[in-house]
């Protein structure tokens, strides 16, 4: 046959902490003691609460995780290595075949500027000598 016998806990049988019954109230302008503050202040630190909440986690779940992470970085670093390799090509293929082929058309367009000058110059003589063009040009007059 079993016995059954009831235990107290101790914390039942403290005082509570608090006024006492003669006291009205508490006096809560003065400075209060810090050291319950001070207790409640963990002694480890944000590092160790991590690597304590890796006993939560499943380990087949953290492997998994661990797998989807190193995969997401091996594409990124390989994206952006290839994006410097491409970028890299466009920008000198862009220099050495651009800037040649920029300067050329600018001197092309130099020379085509210069034959309207010249064709222009060739039409105000012309206007300002009637005789050397041939036929006299009505309304001018005769130069002295």
């Amino acid at each position: 046959m079993v016995k059954l016998e009831e235990v107290i806990d101790e914390a039942f049988l403290r005082e509570q902490e608090g006024p006492n019954e003669n006291e009205d109230d508490w006096d809560t302008d003065s400075d209060s003691d810090n050291s319950s503050i001070a207790s409640i202040t963990p002694d480890e630190t944000l590092y160790e609460r991590i690597l304590a909440l890796q006993d939560i986690i499943p380990a087949s779940y953290r492997r998994s995780v661990n797998s989807k992470v190193s995969t997401a970085t091996s594409w990124v670093k390989s994206g952006l290595s290839m994006g410097g390799k491409t970028l890299w090509v466009i920008s000198t293929s862009a220099l050495l075949l651009g800037v040649p082929w920029a300067l050329a058309y600018s001197e092309e367009q130099q020379m085509m500027e210069m034959d309207r000058e010249m064709q222009m110059q060739q039409q105000a003589n012309q206007f300002m000598t009637p005789g050397a063009g041939g036929a006299p040009v009505p309304g001018a007059k005769p130069a002295l």
